[in-house]
């Protein structure tokens, strides 16, 4: 099942935004006109139906909710609202993905008053992106005019229309060819956005007789270069420097123009260098990125995470690319997940992507693909290597080394199956190996049901039949009596978050269901609620029809504590523990509990 996470910084881009903004955004929006720009649906019933375009399937289970506004995947369980959409098919940020939409619709995300430092820096921005769009067709342009540079680009195999489709430019040997482009070469913002150096009062381009790759952000706007020397040289490749539009360890190289074969593949495979992602793409593998001179960021993996369901890293297999390789597994260990995979894949000595592909085709790669270490693979395998089990002492050892990668490792099902394995390599039982770690698996992970479906009603509880009562009629949730419900359910603890935001919501507002995947995103609620609106999609109960399931609900939990409080009292009472007040309160407990008994036969006959 996809895991739907929250990332960095989310909380803080939701509190920025007013909450009557998104209201508003996500009332006028219509989910199944934002899918239908990348998925083909056909009507099914009261829903529409696809293919899902975050895992590869052959018989639709994509479903998406017209009257609930949100999309849910039988098969991997992505789901989420118009919002959640955007960013899981479109790989953007928050407030980028909520810009989109409200642009979709005609809509100005409203801003909180702005500094002037605040409008200055915006209009700077703005401006930078104009420089660098005008830098990149200035590269292009002198592209077609250095035989030489088109002349190393044919060497390296690279066609005309993969130049183009990566806007590959040239930076001539000029110190200051950009004036060519810029008349106003003292601008001060061509030195902002990285394109100029100034040194002691001197002025000159930061990229000379270089191949030139534009950076684009994830909504193609360019934002940096990194420059390829041409010959002998260093640095061998010259990046772009940190600048207001640019930070390497957030960007990686690639994404826009590997987006479909990435969506389509439903994998992407990460490597070192531009030219490698050229290459790749030459011979057919469009599912490459490389990260941009540095090593493997958090930000870099928890972006890709959301676009795909697995993550291939590429490496060399010298010991250089081996230690880059392992930055990259304890980057990866606390964020990756059970429903995603992450995988090392090894290239021979000598070998880089650019070559390996030029040698042995894309079906070899693919295939070394297919057959790389997953993550819990690469992380025993190389310690392992590092132990000696044939002695109490090197087992020992084997466990300690294990403990700070074990205990990093955030996803419930990865961290106890490899708890697993340590165990069972250090010749302990899983509890040992868990005490010795100082490590427990997920509360609740061991025996814990997921949420009762709606489709084996049977095996639901009254709990989770009001909870999903409640989201077919919000408006009644102030009318849950909280003390009737088993605190101990989780289906209690939505139902309570429930009562609560509505308690606090202005005069005449409403729950509306995309707006309650917006709230309760991140916190403990989101799976229950979400598995609740889930059900709700093969549970077709009119709004009246549910008005008389939440009313049964209510006087069948009714019964079911009081009945539950007169047991207790009973048994005190019948050991002589009761004191009169007690003994009066039990005879008045009976009889109210026959009178509610006798109204539970409406109750009986829907439950």
């Amino acid at each position: 099942m996809v895991e739907n996470r929250v990332c960095p910084g989310l909380s803080l881009f939701f509190s920025l935004i007013p909450e009557s903004f998104k209201q508003d955004l996500l009332v006028r929006v219509d989910i199944v006109d934002v899918v239908s720009r990348y998925v083909q649906l056909k009507r099914a019933g009261a829903n529409h139906l696809g293919l899902c375009p975050f895992h590869n399937e052959k018989t639709p289970s994509f479903t998406v909710s017209n009257a609930k506004q949100f999309y849910h995947c039988f098969g991997c369980g992505a789901h989420g609202n118009a919002i959640g959409f955007l960013m899981q098919h479109s790989g953007l940020g928050y407030v980028d993905a909520v810009k989109e939409l409200a642009a979709s619709v005609g809509m100005q995300v409203p801003e909180r008053p702005r500094t002037p430092e605040q409008v200055a820096r915006h209009e700077r921005e703005t401006d930078l992106y104009a420089l660098m769009e005008r830098a990149m067709d200035f590269y292009r342009g002198e592209l077609k005019k250095s035989q030489r540079a088109i002349e190393y680009l044919k060497g390296r195999g690279t066609s005309g229309e993969i130049a183009a489709r990566f806007r590959i430019g040239y930076a001539p040997d000029d110190w200051q060819g950009l004036r060519a482009a810029f008349p106003q070469y003292d601008d001060k913002a061509l030195v902002q956005c990285g394109l100029v150096i100034e040194n002691e009062g001197k002025r000159y381009d930061r990229f000379r007789d270089r191949v030139m790759f534009p950076i684009q952000s994830a909504r193609g706007a360019v934002i940096g270069f990194g420059g390829r020397i041409i010959g002998e040289g260093e640095p061998k490749y010259l990046n772009s420097p940190e600048t207001p539009l640019f930070e390497k360890g957030r960007e990686v190289y690639g994404l826009v123009q590997a987006r479909e074969a990435i969506r389509a593949t439903g994998q992407v495979i990460v490597v070192e260098g531009y030219m490698d992602v050229i290459s790749l793409a030459q011979f057919g593998v469009g599912n490459a990125v490389a990260t941009l001179g540095t090593a493997t960021t958090p930000v870099h993996v928890s972006r890709l995470l959301r676009l795909v369901d697995e993550i291939v890293f590429c490496f060399d297999g010298d010991s250089a690319g081996r230690k880059a390789a392992w930055r990259a597994l304890e980057t990866s260990l606390p964020l990756a997940t059970d429903a995603k995979t992450i995988r090392f894949l090894f290239l021979p000595d000598g070998e880089d992507p650019d070559t390996y592909i030029r040698k042995h085709g894309k079906e070899a790669l693919e295939a070394l693909a297919r057959s790389s270490q997953t993550l819990s693979g690469f992380l025993l395998g190389e310690l392992r290597a590092a132990a000696d089990f044939a002695t109490a002492e090197g087992r020992s050892q084997f466990l300690g080394s294990a403990k700070p990668h074990l205990q990093r490792i955030a996803a419930p099902g990865l961290k106890l199956q490899i708890v697993k394995e340590v165990a069972e390599l250090g010749k302990v039982s899983q509890d040992e190996a868990e005490r010795l770690l100082e490590i427990r698996t997920a509360p609740g992970w061991r025996g814990r049901a997921a949420p009762p479906r709606a489709s084996a009603p049977q095996a639901t509880n009254l709990e989770w039949k009001l909870l999903c009562n409640v989201l077919i009629r919000p408006q009644r949730a102030p009318e849950v009596d909280l003390a009737v419900l088993d605190p101990a359910l989780p289906e209690s603890a939505a139902i309570a978050a429930l009562v609560e935001w509505w308690r606090g919501a202005p005069p005449g507002g409403q729950i509306e269901h995309p707006m309650l995947i917006e709230k309760f995103s991140g916190t403990p609620h989101a799976d229950v609620l979400f598995e609740a609106q889930q059900s709700l999609l093969d549970l077709a109960l009119s709004e009246s029809e549910a008005d008389a399931d939440f009313a049964n609900c209510l006087h069948a939990l009714r019964v079911k504590r009081t009945g539950e409080s007169l047991e207790a009292l009973r048994k005190r009472v019948e050991r002589g523990e009761a004191g009169r007040e007690e003994f009066a309160a039990y005879a008045r407990m009976l009889k109210e509990f026959e009178e509610l008994k006798r109204g539970r036969l409406a109750t009986q006959a829907r439950l």
